[in-house]
């Protein structure tokens, strides 16, 4: 599999430069799924953005995503035609959209999509992500169809988590390939 058919699906506001998902796009040539706001998302561009860079691809694609991508990653799963065109989705971290706190901020995200994805997934959950309760992610896995990972307590699994170029993560994304 080409490394650029390996799509990023960075949560609200990106991933910076110290995010695991960068440091992969650095090292492996994946490709970011850049997104025209990434301060006030909405649903619809972020959908519109993916299909568009999923049928630009030559071969079937493999998501990595995290936070409001698991989010968008299910939404359009849910939504396009063309989901045929993944081979399979990697989500870290989702973002609980309809918590109180940030439901308001992005009212378009809402409700979440909990149809099951139409490819094989991982969902890796964080104990004390201050982002998505453990067994909301639960629900989550449970609802897509994925494979639930308890990933410990590792906060929102990115940058301020300590993980640097996060080596298991990249193992578990091998392993999707393969499949």
């Amino acid at each position: 599999m080409k490394a650029s058919n390996v799509l990023l699906l960075p949560g609200r506001e990106n991933s910076g430069p110290q995010h695991w998902q960068t440091l992969w796009e650095q090292r492996h040539g994946y490709l970011r799924v850049d997104q025209h706001d990434w301060i006030s998302p909405l649903r619809g561009d972020w959908l519109a953005r993916l299909e568009e860079v999923v049928l630009s691809r030559d071969e079937p694609a493999v998501l990595v995503a995290h936070s409001l991508g698991c989010i968008l990653a299910a939404a359009w799963s849910a939504r396009s035609l063309n989901t045929h065109r993944v081979k399979a989705a990697l989500l870290v971290a989702p973002a609980d959209v309809e918590q109180p706190t940030v439901r308001e901020q992005l009212a378009s995200w809402s409700p979440i999509d909990l149809s099951a994805l139409k490819f094989p997934s991982v969902l890796l959950a964080s104990r004390n992500d201050p982002h998505c309760e453990l067994e909301r992610a639960r629900l989550f896995a449970h609802a897509w169809g994925a494979q639930f990972m308890d990933y410990g307590e590792c906060g929102h699994i990115n940058a301020e988590s300590g993980l640097a170029s996060w080596p298991e993560g990249h193992v578990l994304l091998q392993d999707l390939m393969k499949d």
